[in-house]
């Protein structure tokens, strides 16, 4: 029974990661101006290794799921 919660979770992080990501990498496009811009602008290798992250997690857990259980 844990089996499916550990799967579910995994995929959530995947998709949290994959979503973090994406707003570091973005969020300089939509901070110009601010004083936010500077900080999250200095933290784009933070960002691609979130979607890194992210997509290897995802990956991992679809290949786990379509994978036949023995």
């Amino acid at each position: 029974m844990a089996q499916p919660k550990r799967q579910l979770r995994t995929l959530e992080r995947g998709i949290l990661c994959l979503v973090i990501g994406a707003a570091v990498l973005l969020g300089p496009r939509f901070l110009q101006g601010t004083r936010w811009f500077e900080m999250v602008a200095g933290a784009y290798l933070v960002g691609w290794f979130a979607l890194a992250l992210g997509t290897a997690l995802v990956v991992v857990e679809l290949f786990k799921r379509g994978k036949p259980r023995q």
